[in-house]
């Protein structure tokens, strides 16, 4: 058995620009340029309609999956997602499962090129071109994100730049007559149209498996996946009308080109080239967020050890080079040896049931209680959301037919024997579900928990929470003869009893307990004591350091024995309102990082008074300090009162010091010769202060 290590990750490099352009161009391309003429032949008119009920069991799924993302921002997406909360068995299902679609959905659009190139080059064998179009985005991939993130732009920009063209100049030509008999084919075979052409929609939410490379996911996420679906919608919208509304129903059914031949009608002669050329840019587009996304669930996978581990090694670019050659290789062999036009349209059925399966995952992840669960954005309408996204993909899945569900019954099948021969045997991992039941008394995976921990500690704070205001106005006790452990809580808790509305024994309690049950994190010489209480309204802290070491005792967190003792030169005690949870282990994460700071150590030992101490776990690109003199740049700030003083936006003196002892001021504090002031702020306002104050 094989627990989860610690592996290199990935550079973020992705910003909402990068996002947006991945999830659009996955979305844009074979949907809109292929499937109309194909829809038309079995809704007629009412393609339209099928286009916007397809888009209605997504909205569940993309909701879920940007909750998921935020909470879990990891290469794999729908793979790690269905792991860490169903299991291994599941998440095997969805990451090779997954997989293959996204493969298929890549090899799709590299051939469905074939039906524009031959517009103009009747003769021309799309084979080659198509095998060398994804050896190029293969070695775009191999150089990172962001380089295909840069291409994934420029195809995007252009892409819409020239569909908005065609919809400005196809205004004035639809024929209103073409909207005649809408339900003539009946609302079963609308219903069908919209399960065949869903998949239209899906790429829209893969640039989830580049969710550990999104800088600052938790914003950039839901974004750009949501400004693209939004896009997507208003596209699929616009041109499934404009196709109905310039081609007689008779020329649209079965057509490979509809949008070239709308074009053609719309725009005279120079139409159907502009629009062939927004088809090149949409497929290869599909083709290079396809081969992105994809490559990065083998990854996914071998960190977790459900593939070999080959798959898990990153290149000198900081690339799953392995990954990319394996998803590159496959994809060339479908293209050689299949006919992945057939063969995609298939994985739709499959796509449908990974997507119900991620609204059941968020589900389990929220009533799995598991504290450390924290996306940065919560989906609206839970569970019914949930619910809908679980139903509406069953049912469109019954409309569409028995060969779709027996690929998808294949890729299972497939999924499951290399589960059961391979990866059982090298996983000990159960998901999120198991916390669901514990009352049960059914197993649950300790591990979850600290690896949620630790992505809440790679994410840092959100924007609301008041780290820099709880260190600014904590309690500091700076000791300089050691005690033990049990001294300083007793010390620590009558201190507290003037600020929070507790008992000292009531304080005593709560912190001995947590340490006996193993629940006050220690390491580099440090201890984090914590509870939540229901009794108080803010967070507060206190500060304690004592160069000559406090001696703590140590305890077996199963039978509360005393099991070791050690030395700490730093000890800070935290007490969260009981409504916050997650924001109360998003600061324990947040004090944990700046330990592990390679300077905290030493600005915790030189600190010179009670300021130093509150500023060495402040310290950050985020902080600047100055003293207030005559003689110096700051001059003109004594006898000022701090509200007739202009900062940059977003700046604000968070501790002041006088005379030894430090405290947060207000607007009417007026500063004096002496005085120490810290502000916290954005970079650039913080640069300003640093230019007008030199130190």
């Amino acid at each position: 058995m094989t627990a989860i290590k610690k592996h290199k990750r990935l550079n973020k490099e992705l910003k909402l620009i990068d996002v947006y352009a991945i999830a659009t161009g996955a979305t844009l391309s074979a949907g809109f340029f292929l499937l109309p003429g194909i829809a038309a032949a079995q809704a007629g008119p009412a393609l339209v309609l099928s286009y916007m009920i397809a888009a209605v069991p997504l909205i569940p799924a993309m909701y879920s999956i940007i909750e998921l993302a935020t909470a879990m921002p990891r290469a794999g997406g729908v793979y790690y997602f269905l792991d860490r909360s169903l299991g291994p068995f599941l998440g095997t299902i969805g990451g090779i499962g997954t997989w293959l679609a996204l493969i298929l959905k890549v090899a799709f659009a590299l051939v469905g090129m074939g039906a524009y190139i031959t517009l103009f080059f009747p003769d021309q064998e799309i084979t080659p071109i198509a095998l060398g179009i994804a050896l190029v985005l293969g070695g775009l991939c191999l150089f990172g994100a962001k380089k295909s993130g840069g291409l994934q732009i420029f195809l995007v920009i252009a892409l819409l730049t020239i569909l908005g063209v065609f919809f400005i100049g196809s205004a004035g030509s639809v024929q209103p007559a073409h909207f005649e008999n809408f339900f003539a084919f009946g609302f079963d075979a609308i219903i069908g149209t919209a399960g065949m052409v869903y998949i239209s929609y899906v790429g829209v939410t893969k640039v989830a498996s580049l969710s550990e490379e999104v800088k600052d996911p938790e914003k950039n996420l839901p974004r750009g996946v949501i400004l693209a679906l939004l896009t997507a919608i208003g596209i699929y919208l616009l041109g499934t009308s404009a196709v109905v509304g310039l081609v007689p129903l008779a020329e649209l059914q079965g057509n490979l080109t509809p949008v070239a031949v709308a074009a053609g009608y719309a725009l005279g002669p120079i139409g159907v080239p502009l629009l062939s050329i927004a088809a090149l840019l949409a497929f290869v587009s599909v083709a290079n967020a396809g081969l992105l996304s994809a490559s990065r669930y083998p990854l996914a996978m071998s960190r977790d050890h459900l593939l070999p581990p080959k798959f898990r090694r990153l290149s000198k670019f900081g690339t799953p080079s392995n990954a990319i050659f394996l998803t590159l290789a496959t994809i060339v062999l479908i293209i050689l040896f299949f006919d992945p036009m057939r063969i995609a349209k298939l994985a739709s059925a499959f796509q449908l049931l990974m997507f119900a399966l991620v609204c059941l995952a968020v589900i389990v992840m929220r009533e799995s209680r598991i504290q450390s669960y924290d996306p940065g954005y919560r989906s609206p309408c839970y569970p019914w959301m949930q619910i809908v996204g679980i139903l509406s993909p069953l049912y469109l899945i019954s409309e569409m037919g028995l060969f779709s569900i027996l690929f998808s019954a294949g890729l299972i099948l497939l999924s499951t024997l290399w589960y059961v021969y391979y990866a059982r045997k090298r996983v000990e991992r159960a998901g999120a579900i198991y916390h669901v039941f514990e009352r049960l008394g059914r197993q649950r995976y300790h591990g979850l928990d600290p690896e949620l921990r630790g992505i809440l500690k790679e994410k840092g704070l959100r924007d609301n929470d008041p780290f820099d205001d709880i260190v600014s106005r904590s309690l500091v006790f700076d000791l300089h003869e050691g005690c033990s452990f049990e001294s300083l809580v007793r010390i620590v808790a009558y201190k507290l009893r003037t600020v929070i509305p507790l008992t000292p024994e009531e304080i005593i309690d709560q912190v001995m307990e947590g340490t006996r049950i193993g629940a006050t994190p220690v390491a580099h010489g440090v201890a984090l004591p914590h509870f939540r209480t229901n009794r108080i309204e803010q967070p507060e802290m206190v500060l304690v350091r004592n160069l000559q070491g406090l001696s703590m005792t140590l305890y077996d967190p199963l039978t509360h024995e005393e099991k070791d003792a050690i030395d700490v030169s730093a000890v800070f005690f935290l007490i969260s309102p009981e409504r916050d949870p997650a924001q109360h282990l998003r600061i324990l994460a947040r004090i944990a990082e700046r330990v592990d700071e390679e300077n905290f150590v030493r600005e915790w030992q030189e600190a010179r008074d009670e300021h130093d101490i509150k500023e060495s776990l402040l310290h950050d690109d985020q902080l600047f300090s100055m003293r207030i003199a005559r003689s110096s740049s700051t001059a003109d700030l004594v006898d000022k009162a701090l509200r007739d003083i202009e900062f940059p936006e977003g700046c604000l003196v968070a501790i002041l010091s006088r005379g030894g002892l430090s405290f947060v001021p207000d607007g009417s504090t007026i500063l004096q010769e002496g005085d120490r002031v810290s502000i916290i702020g954005g970079h650039q306002g913080l640069s300003s202060l640093r230019e007008r104050f030199p130190q």
